[in-house]
């Protein structure tokens, strides 16, 4: 039973988050994945694997009891159908560094689906520093 690496709108103070997760996580420590950038899509993020970057985010154990049905709910929030390559995303078996001791741990992760992915390496916004919540900052402000 891996822990969940959430880098978007499952985030604490984000909209998902309360009601997908609350009373059904056991842990959350901030966490880092390398060699992955965020691109924003249309209310959300989408994770592209890709050398150099770094994607910032949370690394959620599930609580006792809860790990099927956690499971099962965040593959059908991340429109994720195994084997199915129109998926918005994937999940697959990455590592992630725990950003409070340095230790990797084994996690699932979403990532943008086959289809998706390429789209956004040829035009998609994006977002600079890896971090879902501090998107739009640091960008010049209009004239």
């Amino acid at each position: 039973m891996l822990p969940f690496f959430v880098y978007g709108t499952l985030r604490p103070g984000e909209r998902n988050h309360d009601g997908l997760l609350r009373g059904r996580v056991s842990a959350a420590h901030p966490a880092r994945l390398h060699g992955a950038v965020l691109y924003d899509g249309p209310g959300y993020p989408f994770l592209v694997e890709q050398p150099g970057g770094a994607v910032r985010g949370e690394l959620l154990t599930a609580a006792a009891g809860e790990y099927a049905s956690l499971l099962d709910a965040l593959d059908r929030l991340e429109g994720h159908v195994p084997g199915d390559p129109g998926s918005l995303y994937e999940r697959v078996q990455r590592e992630v560094l725990r950003e409070t001791d340095g230790t990797a741990v084994r996690a699932w992760v979403y990532v943008a689906g086959p289809s998706i992915a390429p789209r956004l390496r040829a035009r998609g916004a994006l977002i600079e520093g890896g971090d879902w919540l501090n998107r739009g900052r640091g960008r010049p402000g209009p004239g």
